[in-house]
This record gives C-alpha cells, structure tokens and sequence, in this order.
C-alpha cells in the first residue's frame, strides 16, 4: 500500500470538509445546534454533513475499510484497516463562533496508526504525515520541540465536560505546571493541541476523557515529528483508554508530573 499517496488523497477530502464547514459557519445559527446526551456535548448538521462527506471520499481508497466514527453516520465496524474519522473536533467552539476547530482523520492498519490528517480550518493549516513519511505543515516537514527543560515550554491540556472524579487531581496538574512553565493552553481541540505539539508551538499535551476519534491522528503526526506519546502510567493504552501525554523533549518530565499528580 502506498501511504503517501493514500495520504495525499486524505489531505484533499479534508480540504473539502473543510471549505463546507468554514461555509456553513457564515450562516450558521445557535438554533442549529443539538445535543448529545449532556448540555455540553454539542453537535450540529455541520458535524454530520462533514462526516458523510469524508465517508463517502475515503470509502474507495481502500477496499473493505471499517469505520470509527464520532457521528456515527456509517456502520462503526473494525477492520484490518479502519478510517477513524472527526469530521469537526472544536465544535462548541465552531458553536460559539472560536477560530480552533479542527477535521480529524486517521487510518489504521490493525493496531497501528499509518495515516494522519488535521486540517485546521480557520488558520487554513494542514498537517499530515504517515508511518515512516514523516509529519507535514502545508508542505514543509515539521519536529517536535527540543526544548529540554518544562520552563522552556508552553503545555495544552482540555478541561473536562463530564467524569469529575479526578478533577481534584487535575487542578494540581495544572497547578504544578503554572508554576513552572512558560504557560498553559486549553484551545478547545485536542486534534489542533497534537498538531501543534508536533509542529513545536506546544512542548507537550496531555488530557482525560479523550475518544480515539479526538487523538488518532493527532498521535500518528507527533510520532513522525519525532515526539513520544504515552497514557497518563508511560504506557501504550493511549488511543481508546481516555488519557494521553504527548510531547516533545520534556515529554518525561511531563509525564512525571502527571503520574505524580492523577496516581
């Protein structure tokens, strides 16, 4: 299979979700909005229209492909290769009329990411990278930050909209991190956050309650940026367990932090 070219197929069927939904936000109304289950958890026909689209342009780029989707527009079925796909990652910010928000799609061969894409729509960026291909920004190679201590840094992270057992634990994260850091971000998507950890803005991310639409491809571009991505124990469970740490050089002393911290 030839990811290069699979990807630059991907990239395309991005580009066009994305000319839709930075269309549909010109007229798009509150009203317009629906909701999943919480108050919080906001989705709209923007979000499922994109979906559609992106099924419907990655179907025939590979034979017999499953689905994981947010939307769930199609059949979710795993695979020997599987499309996990969020058509529109940031949508309260799309919502609310914030400028982060971002179309997500990954590939995955088995239980390995191959393919990832993050076209983030207001800033007109596209990442995208493959399995030994390296990572992209509109063309030019990116690298993970090689900042080698956390006061160097700036750090994302995500608040959570739901599951606040651990929110105690979370606040002295985020505390330790204010104290010794050049700062933190919480922009709303956490497939920009890995992008831009890829790209070196962000010298590391980390954020619970994550699904593995959110940071699919977000992994696969930090990986070929050079970074390194763990869950919140260093371990590998960081695409379906809901936690992920994703970094640059500091990528240890993050890490530490954290598993002081949530532990």
């Amino acid at each position: 299979m030839n990811l290069e070219k699979i990807t630059g197929q991907v990239v395309e069927a991005a580009l066009d979700a994305g000319a839709f939904i930075r269309r549909e936000r010109l007229n798009f109304s509150k009203k317009d909005v629906e909701l999943k289950g919480r108050k919080t958890d906001l989705v709209s026909y923007v979000d499922k229209e994109g979906e559609k689209m992106l099924v419907d342009t990655l179907r025939p780029l590979v034979a017999d492909a499953g689905f994981l989707t947010e939307e769930e527009t199609v059949s979710q079925d795993s695979k020997e290769y599987t499309w996990i796909i969020d058509p529109l990652d940031g949508t309260t910010n799309f919502v609310h009329g914030l400028p982060n928000f971002c179309v997500s799609v990954a590939l995955q061969h088995k239980d390995e990411l191959v393919v990832g894409v993050v076209y983030e729509i207001a800033n007109d960026e596209c990442f995208y990278g493959w399995k030994d291909g390296g990572a992209y920004l509109n063309e030019e190679p990116i690298q993970v930050a090689n900042e080698q201590h956390i006061d160097e840094c700036v750090f994302a992270t995500g608040f959570p909209i739901y599951n606040f057992d651990m929110l105690d634990n979370y606040l002295a994260i985020l505390n330790e991190l204010m104290k010794n850091t050049r700062g933190l971000r919480r922009m709303g998507s956490a497939a920009a956050d890995l992008a831009y950890v890829a790209c070196g803005r962000y010298g590391g991310f980390f954020e619970y309650n994550l699904n593995p639409w959110d940071v699919a491809a977000g992994i696969l571009l930090v990986k070929e940026a050079g970074g390194v991505v763990t869950d919140f124990k260093g371990g590998e469970n960081y695409l379906f367990g809901r936690e992920i740490v994703a970094g640059g050089a500091v990528h240890p002393q993050l890490l530490e932090i954290v598993n002081r911290f949530w532990s």
